[in-house]
């Protein structure tokens, strides 16, 4: 776990890792998550007694009515990506959204050379959709490798 997101409240960077994937592209471009806030315990709580947490989340000065709009979803979309009731209200802080440029994906040409190895590590499994799926993958594994780094 990285210490700068457990100082945050985040016991792990799921959360940050997939914030565009459970929020929406939409949204991830004008919010992020930066904190969870946990309530403070009881001394003698018992664990099904744990309130939920409250997600800090920075928005972008113009959207912050339509964040706090749509906040239940959020929290609903966050809950479910967690597997349990994590969080239970959303808090917004205004200010600038970190909108560090994202890498470049490389696009791979089709090599028929790593497409028939891909092929012919798969041929053995039954499943037509499954085999196609693993070739497919395999495919992109052998081209990155043997693509070069720089490209």
């Amino acid at each position: 776990m990285d210490p700068v997101l457990a100082k945050q409240g985040f016991g792990a960077a799921d959360l940050v890792l997939n914030w565009e994937e459970i929020v929406g592209e939409r949204l991830a471009r004008v919010c992020e998550p930066i904190k969870l806030q946990w309530p403070t315990r009881a001394p003698k709580a018992e664990p099904g007694e744990i309130e939920p947490a409250s997600l800090i989340v920075r928005v972008e000065s113009g959207f912050a009515i339509e964040l706090q709009h749509v906040g239940g979803t959020i929290i609903e979309r966050v809950n479910t990506h967690l597997g349990w009731r994590c969080i239970g209200k959303l808090l917004l802080r205004q200010g600038p959204v970190g909108t560090q440029p994202k890498a470049k994906r490389r696009i791979l040409v089709d090599d028929p050379q790593a497409r028939a190895e891909a092929q012919a590590q798969v041929e053995s499994i039954e499943d037509e959709g499954l085999r196609e799926a693993l070739a497919r993958l395999g495919t992109r594994i052998l081209s990155e490798k043997k693509a070069p780094k720089n490209a």
